[in-house]
C-alpha cells in the first residue's frame, strides 16, 4: 500500500514539473526594457542614529606561535634521500 501512494505521489510531481517547465517555454522579451524612476523626497528630523557611544578596550597584543625556521635545507635534503 505504502508502494502504491509513493508512486503516486512521484507520478503526480512528474506531471506538475513538466507542466512548469512547458509554461516556461512560451517567455517573449521586449528588445528593449526601460526604467524609469520618480523623484521620491525623504524627509526627517534624525541626523544620528539612537542609542549611545560604547567604548571598548584594544585588544593586548600577542605574540606569535608560529615559529619560521630560517634554514630548513638539511631536512628537505633528507626527504630526497629517502626517494
Amino acid at each position: 500500500m505504502k508502494k502504491g501512494i509513493v508512486y503516486a505521489v512521484g507520478a503526480l510531481a512528474i506531471i506538475a514539473y513538466s507542466a512548469v517547465a512547458g509554461a516556461q517555454g512560451n517567455v517573449q522579451y521586449a528588445e528593449k526594457t526601460e526604467y524609469t524612476f520618480d523623484d521620491d523626497v525623504v524627509t526627517g528630523d534624525l541626523v544620528r542614529p539612537d542609542g549611545e557611544l560604547t567604548i571598548v578596550r584594544k585588544k593586548g597584543k600577542q605574540r606569535s606561535l608560529i615559529k619560521v625556521r630560517q634554514h630548513f635545507i638539511p631536512e628537505m635534503l633528507k626527504s630526497v634521500e629517502d626517494i
